[in-house]
C-alpha cells in the first residue's frame, strides 16, 4: 500500500514556461529560440542549464540569477504556474491518509515561492534547501527520510525518466511516469520508461485510485 507520495515540481506540478521564457527575455533571446535550445541539450543527456550556455557562450548562471533578482526580475511562482489538477489531487491524497510531499530540482526561492502558495501538502523541499540534487542518490536517500515510510510504501511522481523514474527506481521506491511537459510526452513510451515505472500517468487525479488500488 502507498503511504507517501512525493512529487516533482517542474512539469509535474508547475509549468515551466515562466521560467524559460524569464530567461530568454533577460538573455534577450526570442523565447522560442531557447526553448528550442532546452529540448536540445536535455535530450542529448545535458543539463538544461546548457541551453543559457549555447545564447550566452562563458555565462555564469548563478551570477546571472543574482543579477536577475537584484534587478527585480527574479524567480516568481504563482497559482496560474500550477497545473489545473495540482490542488485537488493532493487534497484527495490527504483525505486517503497519505502523506504529501513536494521535492525538486529548484533553487531555494522557489521552494519558498511554493510554501508560499498553502498547497495541500505536508512538506514543500528542493534540491537547493537539500544541497544534492537529482539524479543523485543523496536527494532520493533525504526523499525516504522526509516520506517517513518504507521504500516500497513510498512513491515518487515525475515526468522525466534520467532525473525521476530511475533514480527513484534504483532508490527503491515505486515510480509514475506523468505524460505531461516536454520530456514527459518525449519519453512517455519509451521502452525503458515503460519497463522502469510502475504506473503511467496522464493526470495527477489518477493518483487517487493507484493508493486505494
Amino acid at each position: 500500500m502507498i503511504e507517501t507520495v512525493v512529487l516533482d515540481v517542474g512539469e509535474t506540478i508547475t509549468r515551466d514556461d515562466r521560467y524559460w521564457c524569464a530567461w530568454a527575455d533577460w538573455l534577450g533571446v526570442p523565447r522560442h529560440t531557447l526553448s528550442a535550445l532546452v529540448g536540445a541539450v536535455v535530450t542529448q543527456g545535458r543539463d538544461n542549464a546548457d541551453a543559457l550556455r549555447l545564447v550566452r557562450p562563458g555565462i555564469d548562471v548563478a551570477a546571472e540569477y543574482r543579477a536577475r533578482e537584484a534587478a527585480g526580475r527574479g524567480e516568481v511562482l504563482d497559482e496560474t504556474d500550477l497545473y489545473d489538477d495540482v490542488r485537488p489531487a493532493l487534497t484527495e491524497l490527504r483525505r486517503l491518509g497519505v502523506r504529501v510531499v513536494i521535492a525538486g530540482n529548484q533553487t531555494s526561492r522557489a521552494g519558498e515561492l511554493l510554501r508560499g502558495l498553502a498547497l495541500p501538502a505536508d512538506l514543500i523541499v528542493t534540491s537547493g534547501d537539500w544541497g544534492a540534487a537529482k539524479p543523485q542518490p543523496e536527494f532520493f536517500e533525504r526523499v525516504l527520510e522526509v516520506a517517513r515510510a518504507r521504500p516500497e510504501a513510498t512513491l515518487y511522481v515525475g515526468d522525466h525518466p534520467v532525473n525521476d523514474i530511475f533514480p527513484a527506481k534504483a532508490a527503491g521506491l515505486r515510480a509514475a511516469h506523468i505524460r505531461r511537459g516536454p520530456w514527459g510526452h518525449l519519453w512517455a513510451d519509451d521502452p525503458r520508461v515503460v519497463a522502469a515505472a510502475d504506473w503511467r500517468i496522464d493526470t495527477l487525479g489518477q493518483l487517487a485510485s493507484i493508493v486505494v488500488g
